[in-house]
């Protein structure tokens, strides 16, 4: 994390700078002063038309009955590249360009899922390991019945050693007072 916190504060701003003077150096002050605010107008006009588009398929989806993760996703990357493109410096409006256009977009929030899914499931959330399987305990019950299954586990995974026992019984429907 602090070395997160060196990246944006001290590395990210060091770039920009050395990419201006090198910008205004090829074409001129004026020149390059005048790409960094015309790089802010185009961000904020381009995040607004992105920012409706998400938020009327936000609606959508909410309107169809559907969880709208996608588009909160979507949204989030659009607010974060339109705040990049605000900001003065050619590398962050780079940046926040890719995060508004849709195609780069919907490969950040790819990545994004990829990364979240590995880090919650471990190995499992590699593509093609995906594949688990139901183990049947083979142990009985107190009343003979047969056991809980032990756990979800990988092909040719040994189940983890601290799993919970237990019976399961149906109770029927409840009744409405």
């Amino acid at each position: 994390m602090p070395l997160l916190l060196v990246l944006l504060f001290v590395v990210v701003p060091l770039v920009e700078l050395f990419v201006i003077i090198q910008v205004g150096g090829a074409i001129g002050v004026l020149p390059t002063i005048g790409l960094l605010v015309l790089d802010s107008v185009l961000g904020s006009v381009l995040m607004r038309s992105q920012g409706r588009a998400a938020w009327q398929n936000f609606q959508a989806a909410t309107a169809a009955g559907k969880v709208p993760a996608r588009e909160v996703l979507d949204g989030a990357l659009i607010i974060f590249g339109g705040a990049l493109l605000l900001t003065p410096g050619f590398v962050t409006d780079l940046l926040g360009l890719g995060l508004l256009l849709p195609p780069t977009r919907a490969l950040v929030r790819r990545a994004l899922i990829g990364g979240v899914a590995k880090r919650m499931l471990g190995p499992a959330a590699i593509p093609g390991a995906m594949a688990f399987r139901y183990k049947q305990s083979r142990r009985r019950g107190p009343e003979g019945q047969a056991g809980a299954p032990d756990a979800f586990v990988r092909p040719g995974a040994t189940p983890p050693g601290n799993a919970v026992e237990g019976t399961a019984r149906d109770v029927g429907e409840r009744r409405q007072p």
